[in-house]
């Protein structure tokens, strides 16, 4: 093994969303920093959004399930037990690369539920504790935002103002308004204009496989060159196999496996996980061992547990006339909070959040058609498919999840990633009254687009990769007998070791959870820096 002489006062595991704010911050403060990624710097021209085969590389090398991509920096993941597959993607901005940069925040009801609703767990923060530190983010993500949304409290302002509807967007708002239904211009971290590290959006609709402007807000583009320019270490195809830890059980650092099959092992003070609610998951219960031996901060048994993943549906409308959905951004032209909120009335528990998108490209118009006999798709009758590009257009939505304890990630016994290491097994099933709510959600999607005048409305299958949201595996918590964490993202069991990804929420909510993993990650960076003299380190 190769093992580093040089301690550097924070080490962090995973260079994505959350990895990156903390390297950022912590390296301008003037702490030595090292982020370990399993991936490596994937730059524009590698991109498939400017290939003319791009809808074909999005369903293999560009597929968001890593059991379909198997690059190398990829690891399997068992999902015989969950009817929705984990999605992710590992990388320098790690799934901000592939996202769709829908930019909302959590509700201030998501952080009470146990109050208003009598279930799960409050958090032991609340949204206005958050509040500033959203806002913060929102900077440093370039983010297009009409301000006065009346589903949120007020706002500061955003760095851009929202990305034009379009005509795709004005026609859906119509169909909201003719309901009665609350309706927004979209908030998306894509920039509407030229801003700090990002250009100006094209509107090309290729957001979720990378912009070729760089108007998209990935981290790669937003965060990391700061963190760099600050005295920040990258090091990239770094898998990180273990955390070791002393006699004590405080963290001395991690063992790495580079793409040589070299091992190497990096020292540091105090060590930062944010490798997704599955990767850290997986890790901690990798690292088992000396004071640890259910894993890593598991005394509670929690981690791995309360797995959360947002249920997902879409509904496509077809127009008469060309609402010229080719255009972005994708990202979302509109959102609606209207059925956010949970009321048991509905005859379930749980509330959803939409989003209004576009339906870009030949093959996603030709997967519309799915409706028709093959022989009406293919020949010469693919062309008047094709002529009705620019007329689909999809509403989404994102629903609750609640924490069961039997939701979990666990290591399983005979799948193993590319260098021996045991791959994380996902075993999930949807909350009981889940079919009830893609039922009621959906048929309200209906009404959106019957309203607005669609000539054909379908309900879109969209299968099983759709684990985009991964929560809960290790819970924040004042309590460590059922949390994990700490508010700040401290381990309990070990006090030089912090959570900063999705792991830590206490529920999840219903809508995209990007903005929240990071607001709290530089919540927990400015806390480690102002508790730093106090920090209990390794001998």
């Amino acid at each position: 093994m190769n093992s580093s002489n040089d301690v550097v006062d924070v080490l962090v595991v995973g260079g994505g969303a959350s990895g990156s704010v903390v390297a950022k911050t912590m390296a301008e403060a003037g702490f030595s920093v090292t982020c370990l990624e399993q991936g490596p710097w994937v730059r524009a021209e590698d991109y498939p959004s400017t290939k003319p085969e791009r809808e074909l590389l999005m369903q293999t090398s560009w597929h968001y399930n890593p059991n379909v991509r198997q690059l190398k920096e990829d690891y399997p993941v068992e999902v015989s037990d969950t009817p929705i597959h984990p999605v992710m993607f590992n990388a320098v901005g790690g799934g901000t690369v592939h996202y769709g940069a829908f930019w909302t925040r959590m509700l201030p009801s998501d952080f009470r539920i146990k109050t208003l609703d009598g279930i799960a767990d409050d958090w032991p923060i609340d949204y206005w504790e958050l509040a500033p530190y959203y806002d913060r983010i929102d900077q440093m993500m370039g983010v297009s935002v009409d301000p006065g949304d009346p589903a949120y409290p007020a706002m500061a302002t955003a760095p851009n103002p929202a990305l034009p509807i379009g005509e795709a967007g004005r026609t859906l708002a119509e169909g909201f308004n003719k309901l009665g239904w609350h309706w927004w211009p979209g908030s998306n971290a894509i920039a509407s204009r030229k801003t700090r590290h990002l250009d100006a959006c094209k509107r090309r609709a290729l957001c979720g496989t990378g912009c070729p402007e760089g108007a998209k807000g990935s981290t790669d583009i937003t965060i990391w060159p700061d963190a760099l320019a600050a005295g920040a270490t990258l090091i990239t195809r770094a898998r990180v196999r273990a955390i070791t830890t002393n006699s004590n059980g405080l963290a001395t650092g991690a063992e790495w496996i580079d793409r040589d099959g070299a091992i190497h092992h990096q020292r540091a003070r105090t060590v930062v996980l944010a490798c997704n609610g599955l990767g850290t998951s997986r890790l901690m219960l990798l690292s088992a061992g000396g004071q640890h031996q259910n894993g890593l901060a598991n005394s509670s048994g929690l981690v791995g547990r309360r797995l959360q993943m947002h249920k997902l549906g879409a509904v496509s409308g077809r127009y008469g006339d060309d609402v010229q959905s080719t255009l972005g951004p994708y990202g979302q032209y509109l959102q609606s909070s209207e059925f956010a909120e949970r009321d048991r009335s509905r005859g379930f528990w749980g509330g959803s959040r939409w989003a209004v998108m576009p339906v870009a490209g030949p093959l996603a118009t030709w997967h519309h058609a799915g409706d028709q006999p093959l022989t009406e798709r293919y020949g010469k009758n693919i062309h008047r498919i094709f002529d009705d590009i620019g007329k689909y257009v999809a509403i989404s939505f994102s629903m609750d999840d609640l924490p069961n304890e039997d939701n979990r990630v666990t290591i399983d016994d005979k799948l193993v990633d590319s260098d021996g290491i045991p791959a994380p097994k996902v075993t999930w099933k949807p909350m009981p009254d889940a079919d009830k709510a893609v039922d009621f959600f959906t048929e309200r999607l209906k009404d959106v687009h019957t309203a607005a005048g669609a000539t054909k409305v379908q309900v879109d299958d969209v299968g099983r990769d759709v684990g985009w949201h991964l929560l809960g595996t290790a819970r924040m918590g004042t309590d460590p007998g059922n949390s994990v964490v700490d508010s700040y993202g401290r381990a309990h069991d070990v006090e030089n070791l912090f959570v900063v990804d999705g792991g830590v929420f206490v529920t999840s909510g219903q809508t995209n959870p990007t903005a929240t993993i990071m607001a709290l990650a530089l919540r927990t960076a400015e806390h480690m820096i102002a508790t730093a003299r106090n920090q209990r380190i390794a001998d």
